[in-house]
């Protein structure tokens, strides 16, 4: 053991030393000055002993902030798309370099995570808690993959979320969107009309071409999808659809053959929508005729809601709007009201006097119809 008392100077002294790992060259650090007793000279040659064994883990063992780094250059190896890898980092980056970044990835453990997760993230969506913890999920994965950790801390959380109903316009305020939009010559009607009346989602759209419209057997091939970060590629689950062509759009899909004057694209190039801008275009004209705000992508929403509220089954919603998750669609059946759809049929106390509205012969209006050639319009 390096404790020892020297006698001339009256003093005890601490060193300790161990082989470099890599090199096998023996290293020694030591401390002489200002140790009283024996009972210190052991303290000391404990935590000398600790702070050689840190510095060689650092040699060998990665701080957090390099395995990250490594991590998301795997996913770009393995072909992941570079909007999925751009999330990642950003989430990465953002919500755990300043609290882990110097940390060796081996100091990190279960309840780190959860502290960041539920308290430093606290103030985020459920869905973004979820997203970053599947990316640590990732980073620890590929840290055991590369030799670095025996096993993975992440743990097993569970989310309150509740099954929240999305934003949707109503038929009506389908109507009105469209036939304003239509009325001021808006350069996004065409892109509205197809995404409410096929529920496809803003990049299927956008890579939509005329070889995938047949207009004669009322289908679209949807088998590509876009993105500003990895172009052109294949849609959001991976598989072909086949949306069925409402008997309203085909007017404005011929009107649209035409304009295009030979281009492949279905739908018109828009220099906002190539800039991702889709979202605040239709604010701002929800905003001018008095239509409460949504999100693009909750046109699809709305297209979903409407066919089930007309009685369409769900599985063929999920079919033509490519949706693989039940649970998803659930949120939708709610929305529809089909659900309950019923329920009270039976149920009578005796209010209903003579003269009062029978309001079991309302007759619901039909499907709605989007077409400048329509009257409704």
């Amino acid at each position: 053991m390096g404790i020892r008392y020297n006698e001339r100077k009256k003093r005890w002294e601490v060193n300790y030393h161990q082989r470099h790992p890599i090199t096998g060259i023996p290293i020694t650090i030591s401390k002489t000055i200002g140790i009283k007793s024996k009972n210190e000279a052991l303290r000391v040659y404990t935590e000398l002993k600790k702070q050689l064994q840190e510095k060689f883990e650092r040699l060998i063992i990665p701080n957090w902030a390099v395995v990250v780094d490594k991590y998301i250059r795997s996913q770009l190896d393995q072909g992941f798309s570079k909007k999925s890898i751009e999330n990642a980092q950003y989430s990465l980056k953002a919500y755990t370099l300043n609290l882990w970044g110097e940390k060796l990835i081996t100091s990190i453990t279960g309840q780190d995570i959860r502290l960041l997760v539920k308290d430093k993230l606290s103030n985020k969506s459920i869905a973004q808690q979820k997203n970053v913890l599947k990316y640590i999920r990732g980073v620890f994965r590929y840290a055991m993959e590369a030799g670095v950790i025996m096993a993975n801390p992440t743990p097993q959380m569970k989310f309150r979320e509740g099954d929240k109903i999305k934003k949707v316009l109503t038929e009506e305020q389908i109507v009105t969107l469209l036939k304003k939009a239509m009325i001021h010559n808006n350069e996004w009607y065409p892109i509205w009309t197809m995404a409410l009346y096929t529920g496809m989602r803003n990049g299927e759209l956008f890579a939509l071409k005329w070889d995938k419209v047949d207009l004669e057997r009322r289908h679209i091939l949807i088998d590509q999808s876009w993105n500003s970060k990895d172009g052109f590629k294949s849609t959001k689950s991976g598989d072909d659809r086949i949306a069925e062509i409402a008997l309203p759009l085909i007017p404005v899909l011929k009107e649209l053959k035409i304009k295009s004057g030979g281009q492949g694209f279905v739908l018109p190039r828009i220099e906002k929508w190539e800039r991702g801008e889709q979202a605040r275009e239709l604010r701002k004209f929800l905003d001018g005729i008095g239509l409460d705000r949504i999100r693009f992508h909750d046109l699809r929403a709305s297209w979903a809601t409407v066919m089930l509220s007309k009685g369409v089954e769900p599985i063929k919603v999920m079919s033509m709007g490519g949706w693989k998750n039940l649970k998803t669609m659930q949120i939708y059946v709610r929305k529809a009201g089909i659900n309950i759809k019923g329920i009270t049929d039976e149920l009578d106390f005796g209010q209903v006097e003579p003269g009062m509205p029978d309001f079991t012969a309302f007759d619901p209006p039909n499907f709605i119809c989007l077409t400048p050639s329509i009257s409704r319009i």
